[in-house]
């Protein structure tokens, strides 16, 4: 008891330490700016944050998300061009050419196969001819000659971010910039940047086991979410998209009521707030993307799919739960702790040290995302002479525990003091501060939530732990994926790993 009272009072005094140092604003247009005042260094941190990921991509379209990501650092009308008018007059050709292009190689039946390299090379002659007008890379070339460092950018299936910190002297460039991609973007070396994508996939998917891992079990745990398909896109779709469609994309999901944009650092709100309402203020507004319609029907047989590859064996399971909303969030998350948090968690006791049958073995809550239901999932990768089945055996094992018997008191208390060591580390700069605000304001609509978790953690309880797990970690809830290993011998092939 005298640890939840000590925890209380802690959370009360941080979350009114910075509710007077934060300020929300939602413009007229829909776009909410979040001002948090941190003048501990003469710096700022953004954190922009789009409520659309790769789950949102349109049928046929995988892919377009992360693309629209990499288009966003190619410029606008402004930034990235010797000459827009000229410039656009030569994208809409090339946007011709290639729909006429697309139009003769999609055909199934009676394509004609000297009339697409005719279309080809007019396609190819058009990107050329807009190519001249392009300023590479300028965009960022201006952020980092102002003092911006780390610009990146990223895409997960539920949202996509940008954000980079700079010196709090370049406010007003960051916020014309930032504005401007957001309402001005141009899909300048479109299909080049597509080719760029398409060698990340064949990277990050094609030729990695662990890609390929996860890109087959997210097929088969999913039959009906668009949580099934890869972050990056399926490569027949990926290869074909086009920057008409990037451009109704952004059309329906960057309007300013479905972004968050979060300042943090040497800031007064006073004065940075108008600048904001300047720039972010004449983006036009736009109705809400509508919710996702479809909804992944519970599952009701086990799965398993077994790659055969010459790598080493893999292991992976997953459960199906509910999204970041359910009032059981927490509890996946002390369950997430107990099983793989350091080597005290139960899973590395077990497979680790004291079996010492696996190199590396976690188990962890919203995979692939959380924005909706998604996995609870288990990973493990087997030391040399063991097998996925091993593997499997001893996580169930340790499931099984976690299902008939208590969760210790210090597993219980070492979550929670865990939990409120992160989020105040994750408070402790500009960036995490940008980035925790932007988050919790666009998936709760209040950035208070983020306080909030720390009274549903301490609420967590053993009984709670017990029955969540009796509830998820079920045999018809569940879909395995294997890598076993295959060796090539004599023109032959064998594989070690298999199923015992």
């Amino acid at each position: 008891m005298l640890l939840l009272s000590t925890a209380v009072v802690v959370h009360a005094q941080d979350l009114a330490s910075f509710e007077k140092r934060i300020t929300v604003k939602v413009l007229p247009n829909g776009l909410t700016l979040i001002v948090c005042e941190r003048p501990e260094a003469p710096v700022f941190s953004f954190y922009t944050s789009v409520d659309a990921g790769d789950a949102n991509d349109p049928g046929g379209q995988s892919g377009l998300a992360h693309m629209f990501e990499h288009l966003a650092f190619k410029g606008t009308k402004d930034i990235g061009t010797t000459n827009y008018p000229a410039e656009k007059v030569a994208l809409d050709k090339v946007e011709k050419a290639y729909a006429a292009y697309d139009l003769e190689y999609r055909k199934r039946v009676g394509r004609d196969e000297a009339k697409i390299k005719e279309l080809k090379a007019a396609f190819d002659a058009a990107v050329k001819d807009a190519e001249q007008y392009v300023i590479p890379n300028q965009f960022t070339e201006i952020a980092e000659a102002n003092g911006a460092v780390g610009v990146n950018a990223s895409t997960s299936l539920d949202t996509t971010q940008y954000f980079w910190s700079m010196p709090a002297n370049r406010f007003e460039l960051w916020a014309y910039m930032e504005s401007d991609r957001i309402a001005n973007p141009v899909p300048r070396e479109f299909y080049k940047e597509r080719d760029v994508v398409m060698e990340e996939r064949r990277m990050r998917v094609d030729s990695s086991p662990i890609g390929k891992l996860v890109e087959q079990f997210l097929a088969a745990a999913y039959v009906a979410h668009p949580y099934h398909r890869p972050n990056v896109g399926w490569e027949s779709e990926l290869s074909q998209i086009n920057a008409t469609e990037a451009a109704a994309f952004h059309a329906k999901y960057y309007v300013p009521s479905n972004i968050v944009v979060a300042v943090a650092g040497d800031l007064k709100t006073a004065e940075v707030m108008p600048v904001l309402e300047k720039y972010f203020g004449p983006i036009p507004a736009g109705p809400p993307p509508e919710a996702m319609a479809t909804i992944e029907p519970p599952q009701v047989a086990e799965k398993t799919i077994v790659l055969k590859q010459r790598t080493q064996p893999l292991y992976l399971e997953g459960y199906h739960k509910p999204d970041y909303r359910d009032p059981d969030d927490a509890v996946y998350d002390a369950i997430t702790d107990i099983f793989s948090n350091g080597r005290t968690s139960r899973l590395y006791r077990s497979l680790v040290r004291d079996q010492q049958i696996a190199a590396q073995v976690e188990g962890f809550s919203g995979f692939p995302g959380d924005k909706y239901p998604g996995l609870f999932v288990f990973f493990a990768v087997p030391l040399p002479g063991h097998t996925p089945e091993q593997m499997r055996d001893s996580i169930h094992k340790e499931i099984d525990k976690l299902k008939t018997a208590d969760v210790t008191d210090d597993e219980l208390r070492m979550f929670k003091t865990r939990s409120r060591a992160d989020l105040l580390r994750g408070l402790g700069d500009n960036e995490g501060l940008a980035t925790q605000l932007a988050v919790y304001q666009q998936r709760y609509g209040d950035w208070r939530e983020l306080f909030r978790q720390l009274d549903k953690i301490d609420k967590v309880s053993k009984a709670d732990i017990r029955r969540v797990a009796n509830k998820i970690f079920i045999d018809t809830n569940r879909t395995i994926g294997i890598v076993q290993t295959q060796q090539a011998t004599n023109g032959t092939q064998t594989s070690n790993g298999g199923a015992e």
